[in-house]
């Protein structure tokens, strides 16, 4: 095989995990969208990181099938990795983002964005789960970032009830929420009874916060936008899950920067995002502080970790092999 010219030889270390970008911030501009309709935020935030978000998703899919043109070998590998090849499934999550990003101004695309992501995903999920059935993968490998393909089907109902496909929405809801029951005991096993994590892969307990501040909402949407009890129970699992991840804040603090940084963003935005709704469902001044503070935390979060990004891409850090 002829070698690559060395101004693309970094491309070869385009890290998958760098499409949790377009979650966290896809995730935060639909939080401010929501806070500019219920706690009076600028709207033009919002719209601008969606904006941001799709932008993003557009380069770095250009980057990676440019990846997988030079350097086939190196993308298989990353699809054969235990945890790294959880992060192609972030791909089909993005387009559903982003379909909940473009309803507002154009409903039919949207719409069709949002069928090709969520059949797609659901196809996705059904050839994991076949996958592990025939060849089971270690308990030492199982990490949060499986709720990325496992449970990433919870989003649908967020804008599938609103393009009118309620029956496809509480499938892909039940198919989620169905995985999430059945994996988070393992996982919690792994991490309370297993070897710990190494420090690269800690951001991803973040992702811990995802499925139930997500499954709150995706319940609430298909009940009309109500709060009802299973949507109150996941609320209150999400909040737990937060005040723990938060007395890890000074553990997280003093990790190295990599591209799992991304990881804090997206739960964090959804976990801001689940309050502000809630804010909406019961109108309340703690429940609009609340809100606030979790909306100004991730927007925090999300510009944090895109500078670290930005800082090591230019300095030549962020493409690199893995350690």
């Amino acid at each position: 095989m002829t070698e690559q010219p060395a101004t693309v030889a970094s491309l070869k270390h385009f890290p998958l995990p760098l499409f949790a970008a377009v979650l966290g911030i896809a995730g935060l501009g639909l939080a401010w969208r929501e806070a500019g309709r219920v706690l009076g935020a600028p709207a033009l935030v919002g719209e601008l990181l969606l904006l941001i978000a799709a932008i993003v998703f557009g380069l770095i899919a250009i980057a990676y099938l440019l990846k997988w043109q030079r350097y086939p070998a190196a993308v298989a590998a990353e699809f054969r990795h235990p945890v790294r090849s959880s992060f192609i499934f972030a791909i089909t999550v993005s387009l559903t983002l982003l379909s909940n990003a473009l309803l507002p101004h154009r409903p039919d695309p949207a719409g069709g964005l949002w069928l090709f992501a969520t059949i797609a995903h659901l196809l996705l999920a059904g050839w994991l789960v076949r996958r592990l059935l025939l060849q089971p993968m270690p308990l030492a490998t199982l990490t949060p970032a499986i709720f990325i393909p496992l449970v990433g089907n919870i989003l649908a109902p967020l804008a599938g009830v609103k393009l009118g496909y309620p029956a496809l929405s509480w499938f892909s809801f039940s198919v989620g929420l169905g995985l999430w029951i059945t994996i988070q005991p393992l996982l919690l096993h792994r991490l309370f009874y297993g070897e710990a994590l190494p420090p690269k892969l800690m951001p991803a307990l973040a992702i811990l916060l995802a499925p139930p501040s997500v499954g709150a909402m995706a319940f609430a949407s298909l009940q009309g936008g109500r709060f009802e009890t299973p949507a109150w129970i996941m609320a209150g699992i999400a909040g737990f899950i937060a005040l723990v991840l938060l007395s890890l804040l000074p553990r997280f603090a003093r990790l190295p920067f990599a591209p799992s940084w991304w990881a804090y963003t997206f739960p964090s935005a959804a976990f801001a995002l689940m309050l502000i709704q809630i804010s909406a469902a019961r109108p309340a001044e703690a429940h609009a502080v609340t809100g606030w503070i979790a909306l100004s935390a991730a927007s925090v979060i999300v510009a944090l970790v895109a500078l670290r990004t930005i800082k090591a891409a230019i300095g030549g850090h962020l493409f690199k092999p893995e350690e």
